[in-house]
């Protein structure tokens, strides 16, 4: 069997079991991050590679939208002030690839904008730094079980290509 062919297998038969874990057992894991996380494995060269950098820098993107937006949520202010201080954090955000483990910018990125999109859309209190964390830990770990879904997923296909 081609590799497209087996990846199109191992991705959609393990889509159902990431979809019931997301929807069907009620542990607030979000099947959209999941997703992200799972394109991103692939997005950074799929592998143990792929699987570490992916999910190193999901976590500095997490961490750098949670201070962001609690800096947000406390200082408070104009539309401008809000802008300025985005816009810093994600300076912060890019100044981490100087640290080669922080280098691969996209999935810090996605780490950023999951968390930034949880916390904006559902209402969590910003300014609530306990609130931000297990928003902040909820999107990683929709995050990270999407890189380890990739790597399952390459896996899989690997042996059905072979075949």
């Amino acid at each position: 069997m081609n590799m497209i062919n087996a990846l199109a297998i191992s991705i959609g038969a393990l889509a159902v079991v990431a979809t019931y874990l997301c929807l069907g057992t009620g542990a607030g894991l979000q099947i959209w991050a999941l997703f992200i996380g799972w394109g991103c494995f692939y997005h950074t060269g799929g592998g143990n590679d792929g699987l570490v950098k992916s999910a190193i820098n999901h976590i500095w993107g997490v961490v750098v939208a949670i201070v962001a937006l609690i800096i947000v949520g406390t200082v408070g202010g104009s539309t401008l002030v809000t802008s300025i201080i985005v816009g810093l954090s994600v300076v912060v955000l890019v100044l981490g690839a100087h640290v080669p483990a922080l280098s691969t910018i996209p999935a810090g990125v996605y780490g950023y904008a999951s968390t930034a999109a949880f916390a904006l859309l559902t209402g969590v209190a910003i300014a609530d730094a306990g609130a931000m964390a297990k928003a902040g830990i909820m999107v990683l770990v929709s995050l990270i079980i999407g890189n380890v879904f990739g790597f399952v997923s390459e896996k899989i296909a690997g042996g059905m290509a072979k075949s």
